[in-house]
């Protein structure tokens, strides 16, 4: 593609962001909304899952862990988020030594297996946890509004937060593919023994992408207790939420730079079309839901939606184009 090219799609891709910013109905920009941040934890969860092949069933640990960080500073100390939402990464890139000292020496199933009973420990800690609400929660105050404490009553100031925090994260996450890590992250997952044979340390380089994957993912969960003003255990910190986070990327292609992003449009829209349907009704339908996606992809579309796509266009003999979000994905 021309320079002119990609300047135009850029210009697109920016004038159609401005146009569902403004968007009046505040339901459908709160779906908005829901769909950008399961997006930017699915891109971070991708930076460990995706990239360095280490499937993490605990993530909501991280989550949940800097959902409670910016909340308590809040509360506790009147500390404005924009200091209580990087601390919160910072503390959850530090939790996560502890998962890698735990975990990484495990591999495959046994390794996810363990994640989800480290995250689980974390989540039985904040039930138990008085300071912290216990497994009553937390309600962040409305006495102090504005862009200073992330506090508004209208939805468009978290449809911008939450888009700039996924371009951040997506911007580092294309540093890493493109960088030494992403090559690094990709030997650990393909040929583990063929990285370590030529001096790559699998145990510090899976903990870089541990941290930078709980980093972001803690961001998301301080973004996500602003917005909706109140967590709890049950929350931010439950298995559900973590295998989530692995199904957005799974979904719309695991290892891939836009695949999340993908996965999220698609799972957030079934999710809100199923609450639609079944209302109050349908209690455990997004387990069900998860567990059915997990088997259909697995059957019939291993590389997601992004890989179907590219699929698509070579059972047709024809060039995938060049501009579609396929680009920069693996071959088959």
């Amino acid at each position: 593609m021309t320079t002119r090219g990609r300047i135009g799609r850029w210009v697109a891709i920016a004038g159609a962001l401005v146009a569902v910013g403004g968007l009046a109905d505040a339901s459908q920009l709160n779906t908005v909304v829901l769909v950008l941040m399961a997006a930017q934890i699915g891109v971070a969860w991708n930076m460990l899952g995706g990239y360095a092949g280490q499937v993490s069933l605990g993530h909501a640990a991280f989550y949940g862990l800097g959902a409670y960080t910016s909340t308590l500073l809040l509360i506790k100390l009147g500390l404005s988020p924009w200091f209580g939402i990087p601390i919160g990464g910072l503390l959850a890139a530090a939790l996560s030594l502890a998962f890698g000292w735990s975990c990484f020496r495990l591999k495959g199933h046994y390794f996810a297996m363990a994640t989800i009973a480290v995250a689980e420990l974390v989540q039985i800690f904040f039930n138990e946890w008085d300071f912290g609400g216990a497994a009553v929660g937390l309600t962040i105050p409305l006495d102090q509004k504005g862009w200073w404490w992330l506090n508004f009553a209208t939805k468009q100031p978290y449809y911008w937060l939450a888009l700039g925090l996924l371009g951040l994260t997506l911007l580092t996450s294309a540093w890493v593919e493109r960088s030494y890590l992403g090559y690094y992250f990709k030997a650990i997952k393909d040929e583990p023994e063929a990285a370590r044979s030529v001096g790559i340390s699998l145990t510090l380089y899976k903990q870089i992408a541990l941290s930078l994957s709980a980093f972001f993912t803690a961001m998301g969960g301080s973004l996500y207790a602003q917005k909706e003003l109140f967590i709890d255990p049950g929350s931010v910190l439950s298995t559900t939420l973590s295998i989530k986070m692995a199904l957005v990327a799974i979904l719309g292609g695991v290892g891939t730079l836009w695949g999340p992003v993908v996965g999220a449009v698609f799972l957030t829209g079934i999710e809100e079309l199923t609450r639609a349907w079944l209302g109050g009704s349908g209690r455990g339908t997004d387990v069900i839901l998860y567990a059915t996606l997990i088997i259909l992809i697995s059957i019939f579309y291993p590389q997601g939606v992004l890989g179907g796509w590219r699929s698509f266009w070579q059972q047709r003999g024809t060039r995938v184009p060049v501009d579609s979000l396929a680009e920069g994905e693996p071959k088959p």
